[in-house]
């Protein structure tokens, strides 16, 4: 059992809790038993499980299925874990994990037809929301803007509840060259904005689509704007001036599966 700070695998896992580290190493940490879990049963590449002992019956049970899969176990002392953990009740596990190696093109070989892009969200808890309401509304991806929150900041993490390992997100670093392609591959841009847009119900989205939304005080750039095939705004009969950015997304990727439903008398894939 791994007791000193100074074992260079603990050296390791500290930095990955910097997003300059895991994007060098192209590794990231994930913990808490749910989610190790939904990322081996998600077929995806897990590194190295760190685990105190002795672990709970369902901890043993994901330790089980880590070895079966050939994933290197590593056992520290609690105390050092407590440190390495990010959550204040750490579950006694926690996982390093590859970064997948997705890219607008494969994306759009896949046959995606409903997308997410998202321009310079900061809060992890958000970005976590919207990419599982993607994955619940059958998009076909999530692509993140330069600016836009670290996709594997903890709390973003946590917030997806499993959903990331579920559908391609990606980060891009051209922005324009990437809408620029979507526009060439026949994708209706739909920028959300929160006044002075079409309504959103009278945008036709039943063909590919690519719904953009921005950051939380500014809203979508400038240029982004620029290229938007549509401006649409959500309609609010209330009182309330605006909606959260996750809310406003959400709404937006449902009123997607409401019209391709009733095109299709109810079911049909999304993607």
């Amino acid at each position: 059992m791994i007791s000193s700070k100074n074992n260079p695998k603990i050296k390791y896992l500290r930095r990955l809790a910097r997003r300059r580290q895991r994007e060098k190493e192209g590794h990231f940490l994930l913990e808490g038993v749910r989610l190790i879990e939904e990322a081996l049963r998600s077929g995806w590449p897990v590194k190295m499980l760190v685990y105190t002992p002795p672990p709970g019956e369902r901890a043993g049970a994901l330790l089980e299925l880590a070895g079966e899969r050939g994933v290197q176990l590593m056992p520290v002392d609690e105390g050092l874990f407590r440190e390495l953990a990010d959550t204040q009740t750490p579950q006694g596990v926690l996982a390093v994990v590859q970064s997948p190696g997705y890219t607008p093109e494969g994306l759009l070989a896949g046959g995606a037809s409903l997308l997410l892009l998202v321009d310079g969200v900061q809060d992890p808890g958000n970005l976590g929301t919207m990419i599982r309401s993607a994955s619940a509304a059958g998009a076909g991806g999530v692509l993140l803007l330069p600016g836009t929150v670290d996709l594997y900041n903890p709390k973003t993490i946590r917030a997806t509840m499993g959903s990331l390992f579920h559908l391609p997100v990606l980060g891009v670093r051209e922005g324009e060259e990437l809408v620029a392609r979507l526009k060439a591959a026949g994708f209706l841009l739909v920028a959300g904005v929160p006044a002075g847009g079409v309504p959103l119900p009278a945008v036709d989205m039943t063909g590919p689509t690519v719904l953009a939304v921005g950051n939380e005080a500014r809203g979508i750039s400038p240029w982004l704007l620029q290229y938007a095939d549509i401006q649409a705004t959500i309609p609010m009969p209330g009182r309330a001036e605006s909606l959260n950015v996750a809310m406003a997304a959400s709404i937006m990727l449902y009123e997607v599966v409401r019209q391709r439903m009733a095109c299709s008398g109810g079911g049909g894939s999304l993607e």
